[in-house]
């Protein structure tokens, strides 16, 4: 039996424990479903077990012991649980949690001297949330070289800690009123800045899924630079990566939260550089770096600007200031404040970088379109969008960026060769729905899709490693060259199946109500029903969504169908990958599979309270463009299928035996030889090619955009730059040479009168007396 099968029942069972334990309010029927997690996790090691056993070809089933040891506490909890409830039963009467809760006291009295004991406690498992990850990162760095041994616990318990802590940080604040808490750092004689924590539903299950991202991406790059020599300082990195999203999600105040905005832009351009030995990775971490400082700089105009009308950095006072209508220039301050996102989220027109970040390892690209970098932009809008609300000039502007955004990458993506840009270009039109949402006012429908997207984007991203590994190449037309690739790895294939879907938003996947809530937010404002957002707004992104939506699936289709069907020589055979880059996928799995149908009833009482559940319409037109999108494409795949033998394509890395990372890392450096750019390969068997005619040229290399930013900026700069160092030779070092060589030329002709004779300077003496007396004789006479 193959393992996915027990895995995605496993996985089902455990989502079902989850749900009741989450949502039944029945002791018993809550430790039913816990017994059902239980079960979920020994289904798991039975088949695990199983798994590795023939895999080995042992006899003996290593994880024998485990199942018994699961089973045996299955049992001691079932009997010990069963008679706890019972007897609480036969005392008070009642199974249900709601009455056994207030039959000791009253809800209000509960509450009043409860609050302030779980305000506390909140706020200081709130701090402990991103300071583990930054311990762990500062002593990671100081025993990388002493004590490499200590180098992967301290990389992967920090998270683990931290993700557990921010659990307790959401079970703690409920969806209820927001946990605030504030000190001030220094005074500074105007306006204050303070270390400020501002948890509500929003960012407490923000750093839920930073945690498990980073979690994952740490786990998995465990296996993956297993043998990286440069491994402790990236997963130093990857730390306090993790740590400076988690202060972007809890900071209460604009200059802490500025703190860690900037500190993930110098992580990310460490990590995009960690390959630097490739030049792609040395360009694609510059570009990075420069692109989003570019939009940083008129993002920390906008900061100052909005602190000092608002009167303070805190974000509580800042929107207290804008229901009173205390903003003298929203529009200017919004439109600073967007060049700023626009540059970390990747979106137009400051997107560039985020496609050539690929050069990168792959974990680190899961990190950041998942969880942290460009999800920071989304979530500064989400937690400011009454100050984006009090202009609808900006309104509309984040709308028609959001719509160039979804439809410019959909077309690229279907144009790229490299199975990482697809999924690049993917992040940014995904991120597109979310500003999407976020300029129609719904700021829920934005956070869910972050919340959802970050699942199956991450599992999207470190499957891709997976495939890279095992084909030791990242040219799609490459792998549909090989045959059997989705039989040397099924655990990718599989749990990369569910993700596209989840991407795809086919229903029941996680993306299919996130998405849906998002083209309902549109259609919404579009029809009217509301005053808070523009209608234009709600047309162009409804309009934008549903071409996305075409693109999507296309794009998805064709990668699934490259990467997983190719016809020609038998795939590579490395062997299974380690055991921490599998698990790690059927982990973010789950999510992707049922995140979406299990919370978007429950979520409106953690956001906003604005319902997300799929409107009939937008539900119906949405799914049947999607399924459009993928029989078209599929369609175009037979047709050109037949065209695949004729042109031999292969990148082929050069030591396959190697660990995942220096797969890739001669992935990158072998493509460009092969066909001439990681964007492009020149196969006419490529569905995207049939599908966008004369576009696929232009859309292969991002519609010349970096051309354009060249002529615009690049060569005036240049040009610039040559004009001042001219000057600079030619003019200022002429003065500064010029000013030297005087001194030294009356110098020299004082040097030659030293002669040293007595009677040359009495002469001279004499010689000069005379002719002060003939001038002093002159001046009496008047002559």
């Amino acid at each position: 039996m193959h393992l996915a099968y027990p895995a995605v029942l496993a996985a089902l069972l455990f989502c079902t424990g989850l749900y009741g334990v989450l949502a039944r309010r029945n002791a018993i029927l809550v430790l039913m479903s816990v017994e059902l997690m239980l079960n979920a996790v020994n289904l798991n090691l039975v088949a695990f077990d199983v798994w590795l056993s023939k895999a080995a070809r042992e006899t003996l089933h290593s994880g024998q012991a485990l199942t018994l040891v699961t089973i045996a506490i299955a049992a001691a909890e079932i009997g010990i649980g069963l008679a706890i409830v019972l007897a609480v039963h036969r005392n008070r009467g009642t199974s249900d949690i709601d009455k056994l809760r207030d039959t000791a006291e009253g809800r209000a009295g509960r509450r009043g001297r409860e609050g302030r004991g779980h305000r506390v406690t909140t706020t200081t498992l709130a701090v402990l949330v991103p300071l583990l990850p930054f311990l762990g990162a500062a002593a990671g760095l100081l025993l990388g070289r002493t004590a490499p041994g200590f180098v992967r616990p301290l990389a992967v318990l920090p998270a683990l800690t931290s993700l557990v802590l921010a659990v307790l940080v959401a079970v703690r604040q409920g969806g209820d009123q927001a946990v605030n808490a504030h000190t001030e750092l220094t005074p500074t004689g105007s306006v204050p800045i303070e270390l400020a924590l501002h948890i509500d539903g929003f960012a407490a299950l923000v750093a839920i899924l930073v945690g498990v991202v980073a979690t994952c991406v740490q786990i998995y790059s465990t296996g993956y630079l297993r043998d990286d020599p440069r491994y402790p300082s990236y997963a130093a990195l990857v730390s306090l990566f993790t740590s400076a999203m988690l202060l972007v999600v809890y900071s209460g105040d604009l200059i802490v939260l500025l703190v860690g905005w900037e500190v993930m832009g110098i992580c990310s351009y460490f990590l995009v550089g960690h390959y630097w030995e490739t030049p792609e990775a040395r360009a694609a971490s510059i570009k990075a770096f420069l692109v989003t400082k570019l939009g940083d700089v008129p993002f920390l105009i906008g900061l100052f600007a909005l602190a000092t009308q608002a009167g303070s950095f805190r974000i509580t006072t800042i929107l207290g200031t804008v229901a009173h209508g205390g903003l003298d220039h929203p529009t200017l301050i919004a439109l600073l404040l967007l060049a700023g996102v626009a540059g970390k989220s990747a979106q137009f027109p400051l997107h560039s970088w985020l496609p050539d970040a690929m050069a990168g390892p792959t974990p680190v690209s899961a990190l950041i379109h998942a969880a942290t970098m460009v999800a920071a932009g989304v979530y500064f809008i989400a937690r400011l969008l009454p100050v984006f609300e009090a202009s609808q000039a900006a309104m509309v502007v984040l709308a028609v960026m959001a719509a160039v955004t979804m439809v410019g990458s959909g077309l690229a993506a279907l144009a790229q060769d490299d199975i990482k840009r697809v999924l690049a270009y993917s992040t940014m039109g995904q991120l597109g729905y979310m500003t999407g949402a976020l300029a129609v006012g719904d700021r829920s429908a934005a956070v869910f899709h972050l919340l959802t997207h970050g699942a199956f984007k991450g599992l999207l991203f470190l499957a891709a490693g997976v495939i890279i590994h095992a084909a030791g190449t990242n040219s799609l037309a490459a792998m549909s060259r090989m045959s059997g690739l989705r039989d040397r790895v099924p655990d990718a294939f599989w749990t990369m199946t569910v993700a596209l879907l989840a991407l795809t938003a086919i229903p029941p996947f996680s993306g299919f109500f996130s998405k849906e809530s998002v083209l309902g937010a549109a259609e919404h404002v579009a029809t009217g029903h509301t005053e808070h957002a523009p209608g234009v707004a709600g047309w162009i992104t409804l309009v934008a969504g549903m071409i996305a939506a075409l693109l999507t699936a296309a794009y998805a289709t064709r990668l699934w169908l490259l990467a997983f069907n190719g016809r020609g020589a038998e795939a590579p055979d490395h062997g299974r990958q380690p055991l921490t880059m599998t698990v790690v996928l059927w982990v973010l799995a789950v999510p992707s599979l049922a995140l979406g149908a299990f919370a978007y009833r429950s979520l409106p009482d953690w956001f906003d309270g604005r319902d997300l559940t799929p409107t009939l319409t937008t539900s119906v037109v949405g799914t049947g463009v999607a399924l459009v999108g993928g029989i078209v494409t599929y369609a175009a795949w037979r047709h050109t299928t037949a065209l695949a033998a004729r042109v031999p394509l292969g990148a082929v890395a050069a030591h396959p035996e190697g660990d995942a990372g220096q797969v890739e890392a001669e992935a990158i450096a072998s493509h460009a030889p092969v066909f001439g750019g990681v964007a492009y390969a020149p196969d006419p068997a490529d569905p995207g090619r049939l599908l966008l005619g004369p576009l696929h040229r232009h859309a292969a290399v991002g519609f010349h955009l970096d051309a354009v930013y060249a002529a615009l900026f690049v060569r005036p700069v240049q040009a610039g730059a040559s004009l001042v160092r001219f000057l600079d030779r030619e003019v200022v070092e002429t003065y500064v040479r010029g000013a030297g060589a005087l001194p030294r030329l009356l110098g020299a002709a004082v040097r030659r009168a030293q002669t040293g004779n007595v009677q040359t300077y009495v002469s001279a003496l004499l010689a000069g007396t005379v002719v002060l007396a003939v001038a002093a004789l002159l001046v009496a006479t008047g002559a």
